[in-house]
């Protein structure tokens, strides 16, 4: 991930949405703020990727239902790339499965199409920063998206639920503590607190779940505690 430093320059942002009025609400809010500067828009995945490639953003905003080419799958391919822009995917109520699928593939959050704007450019400035972007009311939808009932599929479920405990089994014991600490959404000091330990010793153990689990941020540390649990 790009290293952002908003004191020197403002973070670079690429608006991608198929709904022009969208695009355009998007990027007032965002130039309205000293710190924030749309770098280019783009109305599907394929242009997506062609806007990330010319100007480097430091972080994408892409919706997930799109012609041509999903966000899901534009992300994925930025997200598998060296040095890849962080990705704040955009989405309403009705697509919890492709959001599911976004973070699973890197995105460090997401935010609703209807979101104050005041939350918007904080969500962009929170993911500049590296750090997730979760709603409550939206984390617990996705989540529920993930591990409800299905009437079918309950192989690959049984075989996705065995496949994170695997993962889980190869942590500590104060590593899985902190992994489902994440998971229940708390923050370093929150987790510093409830295990006990330093904000300091809460990092490294996280440091140690990035590295062992193979993921690249706390969202997909929580879907694996998550799917484990099924």
């Amino acid at each position: 991930m790009r290293d952002v430093d908003s004191e020197r320059e403002p973070v670079r942002v690429v608006i991608v949405d198929d709904d022009q009025l969208v695009r355009m609400a998007l990027r007032l809010i965002i130039d309205g703020e000293p710190d924030l500067a749309v770098v280019a828009e783009a109305a599907d995945g394929n242009a997506a990727i062609g806007a990330v490639d010319e100007h480097r953003p430091d972080v994408v905003l892409m919706d997930v239902r799109m012609p041509r080419r999903d966000g899901l799958s534009a992300t994925r391919e930025l997200l598998g790339r060296p040095a890849p822009p962080r990705v704040l995917v955009l989405t309403t109520f009705d697509s919890d499965d492709l959001v599911l699928g976004a973070l699973r593939s890197g995105a460090l959050g997401f935010v609703f199409k209807d979101t104050p704007p005041a939350r918007i450019v904080d969500a962009v400035r929170t993911v500049a920063g590296g750090n997730p972007v979760l709603s409550p009311a939206a984390t617990a939808r996705v989540i529920a998206a993930a591990t409800g009932p299905r009437s079918s599929g309950s192989d690959t479920r049984t075989a996705s639920r065995e496949a994170a405990r695997k993962r889980l089994g190869a942590l500590t014991g104060r590593e899985l503590d902190t992994a489902h600490a994440i998971a229940d959404g708390l923050g370093n000091p929150e987790i510093a607190e409830r295990l006990h330990i330093s904000v300091a010793t809460v990092k490294a153990h996280t440091s140690s779940l990035f590295a062992k689990l193979a993921v690249e941020n706390r969202v997909q540390i929580a879907l694996v505690v998550r799917d484990a649990a099924e």
